[in-house]
């Protein structure tokens, strides 16, 4: 596990500074965060929605919307942001523990 330590680290401040994606927007008033555009936004900035976009659109909710859990208050900054690296340190974490998995699986599997 010592010899992980530098990545661990890295991952930690990485989830820690998920939330600039979410203020620097707000501070260049620049809009929504980069990458989390609804259909609407698309059709705003492109002039229209792809076809493959709009028959899909409703396909896929988030388990957390708007990186939101139940109850969240409303200061933006400390709640919203908190938020932000809860869910990043969840999906850190099932994306390391399914990589885990499938590398002990690999590993039986070779042998």
């Amino acid at each position: 596990m010592r010899e992980f330590r530098k990545y661990w680290i890295a991952l930690l401040v990485i989830a820690l500074l998920t939330p600039v994606g979410l203020y620097l927007p707000q501070i260049l008033k620049a809009g929504s965060a980069w990458g989390e555009w609804g259909i609407e936004e698309i059709r705003q900035v492109l002039g229209y929605a792809p076809a493959g976009m709009e028959k899909e659109a409703g396909r896929w909710n988030a388990p957390l919307p708007g990186y939101a859990y139940p109850g969240r208050g409303t200061a933006l900054l400390s709640r919203q942001g908190f938020a932000y690296v809860l869910s990043a340190i969840v999906g850190i974490a099932a994306c390391g523990a399914g990589g885990y998995l499938l590398a002990r699986w690999l590993a039986r599997r070779r042998r």
